[in-house]
């Protein structure tokens, strides 16, 4: 009753109501908030960053996926919304609640709050912990120096065309002659050579192209190409500050400060390196996977702080972590459990830095036409002094080309050093707004570029080196299901001798195994597991291999002592009280998959001609496929039931999502039942082998639903629409759920 009656309120009031009533509601509070005069400034700050997060999220996330739609890379779409939404935008717009809008203006210096760029540090700490993770040492040493070659070449040629172009133009900007060292110039020839690591490593990670020898190239120079960007912003502040001083350069005391910020770098790179087994195992102390990770961005989150403290960005210090931790066999475990942080927390940075960008200083003339300027010419520097590098270390021209854009965005660090300009008074506004307009233009620009490189086919260099061949050890079985059954017996065989099991893809079934030195890999195709293994690791595979066998046969043998299978298929038919789900078959059904009348008089003919129904209506891609699915599954036990019920089903990729057919055969025939008597209903029901689909949860539904009343009602039906009603409690069908249905499986 009480059921029935809720049912009849949503009827009364649909969807868009409770929407807009949800809306007034909250639209209601934020105008009353006005009224509150809330005391406690900090809980007043606090939940306008929830409110702001809660945007940034949503704005993120939707620009993502148009951007996706559009063939670009999701992140352009994130930098877009955070234009759009952030303070120069929409974001200052007063709404109910908010006078100065949801994202004010926070300082003339700097748009957004502490508070919001606290978290955006955070996600960018997160962000290069990750790609330290992901990159491959060894690769990575390998590659080392043309990374080199290329972060000291895009830093050198960025530098000097930018520091010139603002010689050239500074009559035109500032109404004075410049010269090479003059402060602007000088600040924006560093402001040029920065690169938005970040950008280029979301991008290659969605391709899976970190580990290329272009990704490792890309990631090893961006690290070199952002340490020098600080070490030259460090000697451009002593050479500002010493001008201001004494009108004298003290090239010594710069010399020290450059020393210094290089050799801290290179000091903890090599530290972590050498002592990440000795970290791994004290994080393992803690054997809990969740605890090992927090404890490793702990320790990410130290480094990337102390890093700051000695004059190096954080966000070098968290790739040093994580290169470190890249070398342990907890690094997939660190990384599969840190995706859902990183999936929160990265959409928020880059919606944030373009919240940085300032719209209105980019509709000056002036500012538009050396904004382009700068920004052709930038960019041109950028991808000549990586890419002519590149072609002088094994890469080919669509190499150098690859590594020359993926060294190209600008963003995150860029930012941090206009930042710092506009606060030492070093720039004016209009030449940030030149600044953002190069970090906007190169962001939307370099990610399409680069996509393309990379899905061009061919590879990036000219010769290929020796790389380590892992030994494949391949083991064949009688089917596929034979080998996923001993393929979870390994994992968990594994994962109990102490190795960390990461899954690289479910749905291929792949898999790597980490302890210490050793990795494995593990997969299985079709009705082979296959293992990639050094010859070092072969003995404990065959070793794995055989207790799995022991353990299976075992099994086997404890099967065959007798089970009653029959008593618990007569379980699956009890009528259990309210188990059935209101009309929730209706949304698998349709008057056209319902027969009232079969006219085959065998268990194939009835199961062909309801196949045929699916196949009339589009429902299935492959006829063949979705019947030997079926006949299989009826050759290893009958699915007829009791009480004149037969439930013929098959999981098949021949579907996309579950699908069914039901059909009457009211004088009944020989199902192979379990009671012995004739069957007279049959509910044929397919479901992908390699999506979830709600199969046992639809059979349990139609087993509750046909009780001995739905029996009745059903057999006395003469046509479809009549079948349709007793199954869905009488309503009437979903307009367009067929049509659904036929969309989704084409």
């Amino acid at each position: 009753m009480n059921q029935t009656r809720n049912q009849m309120e949503s009827a009364r009031y649909p969807k868009p109501f409770w929407v807009a009533l949800s809306v007034l509601l909250l639209g209601s509070l934020a105008w009353a908030s006005d009224d509150l005069q809330i005391v406690d400034g900090m809980t007043h700050r606090m939940m306008q960053l929830a409110l702001q997060l809660g945007v940034i999220l949503f704005a993120a996330k939707l620009g993502n996926l148009v951007l996706r739609r559009l063939n670009l890379p999701g992140v352009v779409g994130e930098l877009i919304a955070g234009v759009i939404i952030g303070p120069y935008l929409l974001g200052s717009i007063p709404i109910p609640g908010f006078a100065e809008g949801l994202f004010p203006i926070y300082s003339v210096e700097f748009p957004i709050s502490p508070e919001l760029y606290g978290i955006c540090t955070l996600a960018s700490i997160v962000l290069l912990f990750i790609t330290g993770l992901e990159t491959d040492v060894k690769l990575f040493q390998r590659y080392s120096i043309a990374g080199s070659l290329v972060g000291v070449g895009g830093v050198v040629v960025s530098f000097v065309l930018g520091d010139l172009a603002v010689v050239v133009f500074s009559e035109a900007l500032f109404g004075v002659k410049m010269n090479f060292w003059s402060a602007p110039s000088l600040f924006l020839g560093i402001i040029s050579t920065a690169t938005s690591v970040g950008i280029s490593a979301r991008i290659l990670s969605e391709h899976r192209q970190l580990e290329s020898p272009e990704g490792v190239t890309i990631l090893a120079g961006a690290v070199i190409d952002d340490v020098l960007g600080i070490v030259l912003l460090a000697i451009g502040m002593g050479i500002i500050t010493a001008s201001r001083e004494s009108g004298v350069v003290d090239w010594g005391h710069i010399g020290i400060i450059a020393l210094k910020a290089v050799g801290i770098w290179l000091a903890a790179t090599v530290i972590g390196l050498i002592a990440s087994h000795k970290i791994g195992t004290l994080l393992k102390w803690f054997k809990d996977r969740s605890s090992i990770t927090v404890m490793a961005f702990g320790l990410a989150l130290i480094l990337a702080g102390l890093f700051e403290e000695v004059g190096l960005a954080m966000i070098i210090g968290a790739y040093v972590m994580g290169l470190a931790l890249s070398k342990t066999d907890i690094n997939h475990v660190i990384r599969e459990k840190l995706n859902p942080v990183s999936a929160l927390l990265v959409p928020v940075f880059f919606a944030v830095m373009g919240m940085l960008v300032n719209v209105r200083l980019l509709l000056s003339r002036e500012v538009i036409l050396f904004g382009i300027f700068f920004t052709v010419l930038a960019d041109l520097a950028k991808i000549a002094g990586c890419g002519v590098p590149a072609l002088f270390s094994n890469f080919n021209l669509l190499g150098a080309l690859r590594v020359g854009f993926g060294m190209l965005p600008r963003g995150e660090v860029t930012l941090i050093i206009a930042g710092i300009g506009i606060s030492a008074g070093v720039l004016n506004a209009e030449i940030f707004g030149v600044v953002v307009l190069m970090v906007l233009i190169t962001a939307l620009v370099a990610p399409p570029v680069l996509v393309t490189l990379i899905q061009r086919p061919g590879r990036g260099i000219r010769k290929l080196r020796e790389a380590y061949q892992p030994t494949q050890l391949s083991f064949r079985f009688p089917s596929a299901e034979t080998a996923q059954l001993l393929l979870r017996k390994l994992l968990d065989e594994f994962d109990s001798e102490g190795f960390f099991v990461h899954s690289i893809s479910r749905r291929e079934s792949q898999y790597q195994l980490r302890k210490e030195e050793s990795i494995i890999g593990l997969q299985q195709r079709q009705e082979e597991i296959i293992f990639d293994c050094s010859d070092a690791e072969i003995p404990i595979i065959h070793t794995a291999m055989y207790e799995v066998l022991a353990e299976l046969e075992y099994i086997i043998n404890e099967l065959k002592k007798p089970v009653d299978g029959i008593e618990i298929a007569k379980k699956i038919q009890e009528y259990v009280p309210g188990s059935i789900p209101g009309n929730k078959l209706a949304n698998y059904l349709s008057e056209k998959v319902l027969v009232p009348d079969l006219k085959g008089n065998s268990k194939i003919e009835i199961i062909d001609e309801l196949l045929e129904v699916l196949n009339r209506e589009e429902l299935v891609k492959d006829l063949a496929a979705a019947r030997d699915a079926v006949l299989k599954r009826e050759e290893s036990l009958s699915t007829a039931m009791q009480f004149g019920i037969a439930i013929p089903h098959g999981r098949t990729n021949a579907v996309r999502h579950l699908v069914s057919a039901i059909g009457l055969k009211p004088e009944g025939l020989d199902f192979q039942s379990i009671d012995g008597e004739p069957t007279r209903i049959v509910v044929l029901t397919l479901s992908p082998r390699d999506a979830s689909a709600p199969h046992m949860q639809f059979m349990s539904m139609v087993s509750q639903k046909l009780n001995s009343e739905g029996r009745e009602a059903l057999l006395a039906c003469k046509t479809a629409r009549q079948m349709y009603r007793v199954l869905t409690d009488g309503r009437s069908a979903r307009k367009g759920a067929l049509r659904r249905t036929k969309s989704k499986n084409r």
